[in-house]
């Protein structure tokens, strides 16, 4: 759905998205695992992988352990002459956990903290810079409020909601020694809004919409930014921008997206996501399905289409696969073959 989900409706993956949606889960327990191959229209060695679960503590609140891992593939080493220095596959891994709760009917709020360690070239030496292993933790603060309001006499049925994370709030990664090898996370911080109806009870249309913005410093050729202190870096990126507004308002991407349901078993998706030509030039459109098999289990895919040609994005794809029990429900795989 264009990379949008801040404000979708929960799941299992609310972990990724919004962790303060997961009390409003129907289910009392939920996993997911999704894989991604990366660039493959450069590469066949590169993906990502997702893993998370959540278990629903009363009616009220919920944890959810997640696991983020990018395998970047084999690297050719080199020396500063061009001299062949051997190979290494680099990976990268954040460990999530989550806790979230409701506040009120209709609000509530999750907190994520994260160990993230970056291994890009292990102990190599590139232009004479000694690097090392970069380890760092993070947080994430996020918000949910949805408000439902329904007619039990046609089954109709409208929800609209909004959504905010402040996601990657954390220390400086340090890939060498010194504090000038200091860099920013990306630090984000994402608002949304969505709104989900339904006439009859059998057929749902969901629509969203979401913005976001990298907090960290503008790069400036004039100025060391990776030195400025992290909150002054952080919160100072409202208004760093060397062109002013304008440059700021050109920070903000935005993603839509659109979702119909038939009878909680079949979804058909699409989406937009766009970012400003000075300011990464992502542009793409998403497609995708999902089907749900005896209440318990199901299937995603999704696929990106780059609006340039010539992409490295081009022939992305995702895989999701994923389960939902209540405390009476057992796993049983092989009713789930059948």
């Amino acid at each position: 759905m264009g990379e949008a989900g801040v404000a979708l409706s929960p799941d299992a993956n609310s972990t990724y998205w919004n962790a303060a949606k997961l009390p409003y889960n129907t289910k009392d327990f939920g996993a997911s695992a999704s894989y991604t191959p990366w660039l493959r229209n450069l590469v066949d060695d590169m993906w990502l992988g997702y893993l998370t679960a959540y278990k629903k503590l009363g009616d009220r609140q919920a944890v959810g352990l997640s696991v983020n891992y990018f395998n970047n593939g084999e690297l050719d080493l080199r020396t500063s002459t061009g001299a062949q220095n051997g190979y290494f596959t680099s990976r990268e891994l954040a460990i999530n956990g989550t806790y979230s709760r409701q506040l009120g009917k209709n609000f509530s709020m999750g907190l994520t903290l994260k160990y993230i360690s970056s291994n890009l070239a292990g102990t190599a030496v590139i232009s004479g810079v000694s690097l090392n292993p970069a380890r760092v933790a993070a947080g994430d603060i996020s918000a949910f409020y949805k408000k439902d309001l329904k007619n039990e006499d046609t089954g109709s049925e409208l929800t609209w909601s909004l959504g905010a994370v402040l996601s990657n709030l954390g220390g400086k990664i340090n890939y060498g020694s010194g504090t000038d090898t200091e860099n920013f996370i990306p630090t984000t911080l994402k608002v949304g809004g969505g709104l989900s109806f339904t006439a009859d009870g059998r057929n749902r249309f969901n629509f969203i919409v979401d913005a976001s913005k990298l907090m960290v410093p503008t790069p400036d050729s004039t100025k060391q930014f990776n030195q400025y202190p992290l909150l002054k870096g952080v919160f100072g990126s409202f208004s760093d921008a060397p062109d002013g507004f304008k440059e700021e308002m050109q920070e903000i991407a935005l993603a839509v997206g659109a979702e119909y349901w038939y009878n909680d078993i079949f979804a058909l998706r699409a989406g937009y996501y766009g970012e400003n030509k000075n300011k990464g030039n992502r542009k793409f459109f998403t497609a995708g399905a999902g089907a749900r098999f005896m209440d318990k289990y199901a299937v995603d895919f999704a696929y990106l289409f780059p609006v340039t040609q010539g992409s490295p994005l081009a022939q992305t794809l995702r895989i999701t696969l994923s389960v939902g029990l209540n405390k009476a429900e057992k796993l049983d795989v092989g009713d789930a073959e059948n």
